[in-house]
């Protein structure tokens, strides 16, 4: 039994069980059935399972109908479970079909004998059309709406799902791309604060006091290029998913800015050679960016790994990429250098988050040992970077905006979905049109009928006694037992052994509650009897 069954539900459905089982009673009644209490209950209990068995109960009551009319008002019903609760669209058409074959059959059974069987068929199929199947389009058009309804609220709960994590996603590659700037800017900041102070702690023209204090302030740096480490440690853990290429205005340099990081090189007392060969070429935002990270990152792993080693920086513009090239030779032997210093710190960040960005801007990065013992770190990048740009958003546009931009709304998913009120809506139309089409048949029939059952008082008075029974006929309508078969019992006697035909008189009764009933009877091939009498 579909719920849910609240209950206020159960009141109703009780109530109109009683009610329909109620007006199948005085139908009854009223019909002289003598079957009140056998249609009243069936008709509560077929009520009540019509939506856990939709087409057995449309067929049980279409067949009910067709014999009396007390299951009528429980036939609306039935017909709006079924088109409610029967999804197939052919099963549901057969289920009516064959419920108003149901229907005809009985009623024919029924009225056997009492009118012609096309009159039989045109009326059921019209009756059957509008108390049937109209309420089956309606039942039908109101489930497939409220599917649909619960369809888009689904839809619109999948997408508010699928948007948090999707901000969720935004947030923690920002966080990622955060760290790595960190890394690379502050780090190589923290290097540089490191090598000076290691340059002034072998400065022999500095007092002892003087060199304790260098020492000091180069521990301080160790120790926040430490935890910058261990920040950015922290970062990187909670973002599975790769930063995304930023533009211009993420960064701080460029290849432009190249030359401003081999000057703060330079200045902390490390010789390094800066040469750019080729000719210059337009560059994508995240080429520009990693070119100037790689260069950033390659000098202060030099000048943490390698004080004191000359230091050369390239850019080569070749035909189709970008080579960033950075090396140093192994590094001098400082005598009291680094006394009590400690290992430089390396977070094993830096290199991974190059590769990350050359990945993402199309390039590619390799790091290693040179035959001189030195470190090389080469970077290719093509010119016009990945393609998207690394599948970033603009620089500064809020993720919400362009993150959602290739999701559909619920209202143009909605708009993209048929409406349910369309194949309602032509089966209606058919409807009518149909029961219009045979109300027109059963005008015209019936107008036929009245005319086949009629006979004028003037040919009343020319057909005499004894005429022959052939030319009585030819002159005589065809008859409808539809409109005289009530009269068959009534008036005279007919004489024995004749073969009688009834017809009403084709002149108006001034009483309207009166009928002018006229009879032929044939024997023995001739006209024996004609009476003319009315019946009330």
């Amino acid at each position: 039994m579909p719920g849910p069954w609240r209950p206020r539900r159960v009141v109703g459905e009780v109530l109109l069980a009683v009610l329909l089982g109620t007006v199948a009673a005085l139908l009854e009644v009223a019909a002289d059935s003598g079957l009140e209490v056998p249609f009243a209950l069936g008709t509560v209990v077929l009520f009540v399972l019509r939506r856990a068995f939709p087409a057995s109960v449309l067929l049980l009551t279409a067949a009910a109908t067709g014999c009396s009319a007390g299951p009528f008002p429980l036939l609306v019903f039935a017909g709006w479970a079924a088109g409610a609760g029967i999804r197939a669209v052919w099963r549901l058409v057969g289920t009516f079909a064959l419920g108003w074959l149901l229907f005809t059959v009985t009623g024919a059974v029924k009225d056997a004998g009492s009118a012609a069987p096309k009159l039989i068929v045109g009326l059921s199929l019209g009756f059957f059309l509008l108390v049937a199947v109209l309420p089956a389009l309606w039942g039908r058009y109101r489930a497939q709406r409220r599917a649909l309804l619960d369809a888009l609220r689904e839809r619109r709960e999948q997408l508010s799902r699928e948007r948090v994590m999707v901000v969720h996603q935004a947030r923690l590659r920002e966080r990622h791309r955060i760290a790595q700037d960190m890394h690379d800017s502050l780090g190589h900041q923290l290097a540089l604060i490191s090598v000076h102070s290691g340059a002034l702690e072998v400065d022999r023209t500095l007092t002892e006091r003087q060199r304790e204090a260098v020492g000091v302030l180069r521990q301080a740096a160790v120790s926040a290029m430490r935890e910058l480490r261990e920040v950015v440690g922290v970062l990187h853990d909670e973002s599975t998913t790769p930063p995304p290429a930023v533009g211009p205005a993420a960064g701080r340099g460029g290849v432009d800015g190249v030359a401003g990081l081999v000057d703060a090189s330079r200045a902390a007392g490390a010789a390094v050679d800066f040469t750019t060969e080729g000719e210059r070429r337009p560059l994508a935002a995240s080429v520009d960016q990693a070119a100037y990270r790689i260069v950033q990152e390659a000098l202060t792993n030099a000048h943490k790994h390698a004080p004191g080693a000359p230091i050369a920086v390239a850019l080569r513009y070749e035909p189709d990429a970008l080579v960033v090239e950075v090396t140093n030779p192994r590094a001098p032997e400082l005598v009291g250098a680094r006394a009590g210093a400690g290992a430089a710190v390396s977070g094993g960040q830096g290199l991974a988050g190059l590769r990350e960005r050359a990945r993402l801007a199309g390039g590619m990065v390799h790091a290693g040992a040179t035959p001189e013992q030195g470190f090389r770190l080469a970077a290719v990048l093509p010119y016009e970077g990945a393609e998207g740009d690394g599948g970033a958003g603009p620089a500064g546009a809020d993720p919400d905006d362009w993150l959602y931009s290739g999701l559909p709304e619920v209202g143009e998913e909605e708009g993209r979905r048929r409406s349910p009120a369309l194949g309602c809506a032509v089966g209606v139309v058919g409807v009518v049109i149909t029961v219009l089409a045979l109300l027109v048949w059963g005008v015209v029939a019936f107008l036929q009928g009245t005319s086949d059952a009629t006979v004028r008082k003037a040919l009343y008075d020319e057909l005499q006694v004894g005429m022959p029974a052939g030319e009585v006929q030819e002159r005589l309508p065809k008859g409808n037992d539809f409109f005289t078969g009530d009269f068959h019992h009534s008036g005279p006697t007919p004489p024995e052994g004749a073969r009688c035909r009834w017809f009403l008189s084709g002149d108006q009764s001034a009483d309207w509650r009166e009928d002018e009933v006229m009879r032929f009877c044939f024997k023995d091939g001739v006209l024996v009897e004609k009476q003319d009498f009315v019946v009330r």
